[in-house]
């Protein structure tokens, strides 16, 4: 069992996965968005690769913990997912700052801004995912 993290944006849709113990987030990678449709079928091609049970979806709140204009977005597509894949369990975790968290590690790893650009949803996926199983509780190991 292994979980996906999504960090959606109205361009791209950042994917990390989980190991199987469920300790670690790794990117998968960044999906250009085209159509619903389409986006709909990676993730599930993705989903049936990793053997995914469950999805945590980014939900940007604001500062203030409201959810505004873009979390209602979210919500929205987040519903559209579980119609579309009713076996998956979906979860949201506030993803305030994980982008601007991704980019300090990023800029921190020396990556060039070009390249920046093309993984910051990805490593903000993988901030999301890991957020979400450090909160997990996990039995002692022998």
């Amino acid at each position: 069992m292994r979980i996906l993290a999504l960090d959606v944006g109205d361009k791209t849709i950042g994917v990390a996965v989980s190991d199987e113990l469920l300790f670690t987030a790794q990117g998968v990678e960044v999906i250009r968005r085209t159509s619903l449709a389409k986006d709909f079928a990676r993730l599930k091609q993705l989903i049936d690769q990793y053997e995914v049970t469950t999805v945590v979806v980014g939900l940007p709140k604001n500062m203030n913990g409201t959810i505004g204009p873009r979390g209602e977005l979210m919500q929205q597509f987040t519903a559209q997912l579980a119609e579309a894949m009713p076996a998956l369990k979906l979860h949201y975790w506030d993803e305030r700052l994980s982008t601007v968290a991704a980019e300090k590690s990023l800029i921190a790893a020396d990556v060039s801004r070009a390249k920046r650009r093309k993984v910051i949803d990805k490593m903000a996926a993988v901030f999301i995912l890991q957020g979400y199983l450090d909160s997990l509780p996990h039995q002692q190991l022998p």
